[in-house]
């Protein structure tokens, strides 16, 4: 559904641009040279943000030259605006504060309250609902009190739609909508009208009243004519009517989507109505019409790289070639369920650091005005100290020192430390910066590895005779990652991870991460024989090898971790689980990368847990 907050930006045509220009050229330096230039600043949002920052920044340079207060402000907020639509959004935050400190200022409750809605949308788009909400009705309580209605209207459908997308919260996104529906009927505002329409269907919908939600549907209809958000209504109404078993009309409505989005070439819109289509016709029992539907439909939203609706199409067609008894392209499409959904998980899990970086950075900024605050306060005990006289400050510099040294040491074995928890590389970053920014990088090979019956063997084992074990091996792992230039990434129980290509990227990761594979695997064979001698358990180990694009980052404000995400970590995990002890698995991935540097046994194709048929290797040894 439309389940973004609404927006009021109307960016200007790109024919305006010359005739702005033009006028531009012929003013004198004063307040209506700054609104043209902020006006520039505004038409070039859309097509070129780095082009509205430079005219927003030229119509500040001169507002603050003549003292045009308005004109500052104004230019502070395009400058965020353009930020944010370059997905720049600490930039966004500072400007929009900056121009919010000016509208409070000079008493303008309209910017006031338009920059606390566009503070809302950054947070809402990162997912923190609850600043979002803070934001919100704090310009709800302004727009209110300046009377100003398509303000107010913005901001109720802001604030439900946060409700609405928290999906738990129906009844208070449609209080919201409803307190907006007759501000934006008095205003007979089309958009507006159409979101209120269309996401009361939704919320309706979801609440299972379903005539209700019809009504409000076939209202946007009515409003969204000849727009080309209309086959999202027509989807809709099909959604409703496929519910209550009018399968004909369902049908017939979504259609109606499948032929506009075809005629205005919006290839989302068709995806969706495809996937609707068949959704209906499967719920119909027609599978060998809905599978029709779904391929279709998958090919779309495969090009177009629309994963929510591909990962919709794939579990309805699994569930429809299942019930042909087609189990094997059942399998197949479950297996590519599974892909795509660890993708959106990943894609989730993009968003959250994004999350965290905004936090970061925000506290940062923060931080560099508390350190600015606190140089003034020791500038000013400085002057004090000599005033008190020279030789209290000799007694004080000997102490300090002493302290010196003491924060000097305590400052190496700290740096020491974060060294042991983050790759040199980072640590640097999150020194200078305050921050540690998410990377993503196109190879990387994964290695995990696995002590093979280790809950059966910790058994028989007094917990500091496991602890010491475990320590031995984990101790060697990181000595050879150390010797190959490997960065350990972590160990969870008996598992052992790291990657090479990172945190600096290089091509000699596959065959280092190898060789480090069987390292481990012979001082693996070592300590057997070592502990069959002394009579004694010992581990067997399963190593797994798998190369591809990952994205790593730091996470958590008071224990730092540094990790990876993607598709190639599971694989590399289901590389170790699918190999056997003393052996080193490998993807084929991986094995064309190494393959003239190692001998290797080809396995087949072999089946691995939620990735369906991967072909593997062994390693053997090294060519020589």
């Amino acid at each position: 559904m439309c389940l973004h907050p609404f927006s009021q930006y109307s960016f200007a045509q790109t024919k305006q641009i010359d005739s702005l220009k033009n006028l531009l050229s012929k003013q004198l330096d004063d307040s209506l040279k700054v609104n043209t230039l902020n006006i520039l600043s505004k038409s070039y949002f859309s097509i070129d943000p780095k082009i509205s920052i430079q005219y927003a920044n030229n119509a500040k340079d001169l507002a603050l030259e003549i003292a045009y207060k308005n004109g500052v402000a104004l230019a502070y907020k395009n400058i965020g605006i353009a930020c944010y639509m370059q997905s720049k959004n600490v930039e966004a935050i500072q400007n929009w504060n900056s121009s919010l400190a000016i509208y409070t200022e000079i008493g303008d409750k309209v910017g006031h309250a338009n920059i606390l809605s566009n503070l809302g949308a950054i947070y809402f788009n990162q997912g923190v609902d609850a600043k979002a909400i803070e934001y919100y009705l704090q310009s709800l309580k302004l727009a209110e009190e300046i009377n100003d209605s398509l303000r107010l209207a913005t901001v109720l459908m802001n604030i439900g739609t946060v409700y609405l997308n928290k999906k738990a919260n129906y009844d208070k996104s449609l209080n919201y909508y409803l307190q907006a529906l007759p501000i934006c009927e008095s205003l007979k505002d089309k958009d507006a009208l159409g979101t209120i329409y269309v996401n009361l269907g939704e919320i309706y919908f979801e609440k299972g009243e379903d005539s209700k939600a019809l009504i409000y549907l076939k209202k946007s209809l009515v409003v969204y004519e000849g727009s080309e958000n209309i086959p999202y209504s027509y989807i809709d109404i099909g959604k409703v009517y496929t519910k209550m078993g009018d399968y004909d009309n369902a049908i017939k409505n979504e259609l109606m989507a499948l032929d506009i989005a075809n005629k205005l070439n919006g290839q989302l819109d068709m995806a969706r109505s495809l996937l609707s289509l068949a959704n209906t016709y499967n719920q119909k029992g027609e599978t060998r019409i809905a599978i029709d539907y779904f391929l279709k439909g998958i090919d779309i939203a495969i090009e177009i790289k629309a994963n929510a609706e591909l990962r919709d199409m794939y579990k309805g067609i699994s569930a429809a070639y299942s019930r042909n008894n087609d189990f094997d392209n059942a399998y197949k499409y479950q297996s590519l369920l599974i892909a795509i959904k660890d993708t959106l998980y990943n894609i989730e899990t993009d968003k959250k650091l994004g999350s965290l970086d905004l936090d970061f950075q925000i506290y940062k900024k923060e931080g560099q005005i508390s350190q600015q605050n606190q140089a003034i306060q020791r500038q000013k005990m400085i002057r004090n100290s000599f005033i008190i006289g020279f030789a209290i400050v000799i007694i004080f510099a000997g102490i300090f020192l002493k302290q010196r040294n003491k924060i000097s040491k305590e400052k190496q074995r700290s740096e020491e430390l974060l060294l042991n928890i983050l790759p040199e590389e980072t640590a640097e970053e999150l020194k200078n910066t305050g921050t540690a920014t998410a990377k993503s990088y196109d190879s990387v090979s994964v290695l995990f590895t696995d002590f093979k019956d280790f809950t059966k063997l910790s058994e028989l084992l007094t917990p500091k005779e496991l602890v010491a074990e475990i320590s031995e091996c984990f101790s060697a792992f990181d000595a050879i990652m150390h010797q190959y230039g490997i960065e350990k990434i972590k160990t969870i129980g008996d598992a052992y991870m790291a990657a090479g290509g990172l945190p600096t990227a290089n091509h000699s990761h596959p065959v280092d991460v190898v060789k480090a594979a069987i390292a481990i695997r012979e001082f693996m064979a070592e300590q057997k024989v070592k502990k069959e001698a002394e009579g004694k358990l010992f581990f067997r180990i399963r190593i797994g090898v798998h190369t591809g694009p990952v994205v790593s980052g730091v996470v958590g404000t008071k224990k730092f971790a540094y990790d990876i995400w993607g598709d190639t970590v599971n694989t590399a995990s289901r590389m170790e689980s699918s190999g056997e002890p003393g052996k080193v698995n490998i993807s084929e991935t991986t094995y064309q990368l190494i393959k003239d540097n190692f001998n290797c046994t080809y396995r087949g194709k072999l089946a691995a847990k939620n990735k369906g048929e991967i072909d593997m290797y062994f390693v053997e040894d090294e060519i020589a």
